[in-house]
């Protein structure tokens, strides 16, 4: 017969407590992303508040190059790392140049898309300004409605008139002649149907008397696939046409775009904010962590100093114990992404000094065992922050690449191979274009074992044409 009992049993157990959590999440949001963040925090919790000093909190450390170790020890130690200014006070969590205010909301909307139009938008104001019968207007709108954003009528004349009824009943004929009076608006080539139809609508408004615009027309109707598999010689066949004629055609048809509608709507830009400054110094490389990325928030000693032991107090002291740990994670994610910064320049000065083609491999397993922490870790601090260099502004995760093992043991990074790639590329011989197979021997022949499929598959990720498609265009030039 079963009888209960109790058992007294010890054992560990791994928790995710709630610093640790925010922690985590802090250290792989962006820095926009980690200021949206804040301002929420600063409108719930009373226990914080926007710095108002202009106090500037960043550090610029400095990494000693291998060229410079050979200096006396003495002076190596003291250029090693120079903090210029202030690190993270206690009760701030790393202040920019200015407080926290609507400035800033103002300073962001100047670059800001301001236009905020769409291509049906900008159809719709010509079509007012056209004085066209309400009818005509009518119809005229349901064109456009049907207009995709790259500027293609993406339905048939019949569901045109379709989606008109029963208000008015118009004939797929009346809808036709609409369309073509909506195909004379700007951008030039919105409405069309087809790519062909398209090309031919922008050739149409060129002077009549343009060298080669009667070819291009017959292109644009009949020979796109031709012009497409960069069949040239065939396609001079068939149109009977000089070598000199069918050049200023395709020089016309590929000065069409064939998105007209992209021209209007193209999307507001997306800008990139560096989280890390590297800079060449009398020293070395310098790392240094971009102020105006920082959050710019601080405990608000005063409500702090009010609250006491009393039990109506319980609100406010969960308060202020989360502002304190917000401020104690923001000052990890600050020490952390210093660390890592000035791991990855360490490795990659090579890189810095000489271009893509000195990248060295990295992992996330080397930058981890130099910190001291998880892959994982390096991999949230790593996931969209970038690093301001004097040779571009890269993401952090760009710098770790595979590895191929060379001859001598070494290895070398795949972004370097790369660059290798389109730089024998780019020195080859015209008329004789380098092959993939030729390519992966003057590889080899440097040390770096590639096999030709590899070459072919890097080629075609960087957009490189192949051999024989190289040639073939330096023919038709």
């Amino acid at each position: 017969m079963l009888k209960p009992s109790l058992q007294l049993k010890l054992g560990q157990q791994l928790t995710m407590t709630p610093q640790l959590q925010q922690a985590i999440r802090l250290l792989q949001l962006p820095a926009l992303e980690l200021q949206a963040h804040i301002r929420e925090l600063l409108e719930t919790n009373v226990m914080l508040e926007p710095t108002e000093e202009a106090e500037s909190t960043g550090t610029f450390e400095v990494q000693v190059t291998a060229a410079e170790h050979s200096q006396p020890a003495e002076r190596a130690a003291e250029s090693r790392v120079e903090v210029l200014e202030e690190s993270w006070s206690e009760h701030g969590a790393g202040p920019a140049e200015t407080p926290w205010s609507g400035d800033d909301e103002e300073r962001q909307q100047e670059y800001a898309d301001a236009s905020g139009q769409s291509l049906q938008d900008h159809l719709l104001w010509q079509l007012e300004l056209a004085r066209l019968a309400p009818r005509e207007l009518a119809v005229a709108r349901a064109i456009v409605d049907a207009i995709s954003d790259d500027g293609y009528l993406t339905e048939s004349l019949a569901e045109i008139a379709q989606t008109l009824r029963p208000e008015l009943e118009c004939s797929a004929q009346e809808v036709q002649r609409v369309l073509m009076r909506v195909q004379a608006l700007d951008p030039s080539g919105v409405g069309a149907r087809s790519v062909a139809e398209c090309i031919e609508l922008q050739l149409r408004q060129l002077d009549p008397e343009t060298p080669g615009l009667a070819t291009a027309l017959e292109i644009a109707r009949a020979h796109l696939e031709l012009l497409a598999g960069r069949e040239f010689t065939l396609l001079r066949r068939e149109l009977r046409v000089s070598e000199e004629e069918l050049a200023a055609a395709l020089a016309l048809v590929r000065s069409c775009h064939p998105h007209p509608g992209a021209i209007v709507s193209a999307g507001a830009p997306e800008y990139v904010v560096p989280d890390v400054f590297v800079r060449r110094t009398e020293h070395g490389w310098g790392v240094e962590i971009n102020s105006a990325t920082l959050p710019r928030v601080r405990l608000n000693q005063s409500y702090a100093s009010l609250i006491g032991r009393n039990a109506s107090h319980a609100t406010m002291r969960a308060q202020l114990q989360e502002a304190r740990w917000l401020l104690k994670s923001l000052e990890i994610r600050h020490e952390t992404l210093m660390k890592v910064a000035r791991s990855i320049v360490g490795r990659q000065t090579a890189f810095l000094e000489h271009g893509e083609e000195h990248m060295r491999p990295m992992i996330l397993k080397d930058i981890a065992e130099a910190v001291g922490m998880h892959e994982s870790t390096i991999s949230r601090v790593t996931a969209g922050k970038y690093m301001h260099t004097p040779r571009g502004v890269f993401e952090l995760r760009y710098f770790f690449s595979s590895q191929v093992e060379g001859a001598d043991g070494a290895g070398t990074s795949s972004t370097a191979i790369r660059a290798k790639i389109r730089k024998l590329v780019k020195d080859e011989d015209p008329e004789a274009p380098l092959s993939d197979g030729r390519i992966a021997e003057l590889l080899s022949a440097e040390g770096i074992p590639v096999a030709r499929r590899t070459v072919a598959k890097y080629r075609e990720a960087m957009g490189i044409a192949a051999s024989n498609e190289r040639r073939r265009a330096v023919k038709q030039i």
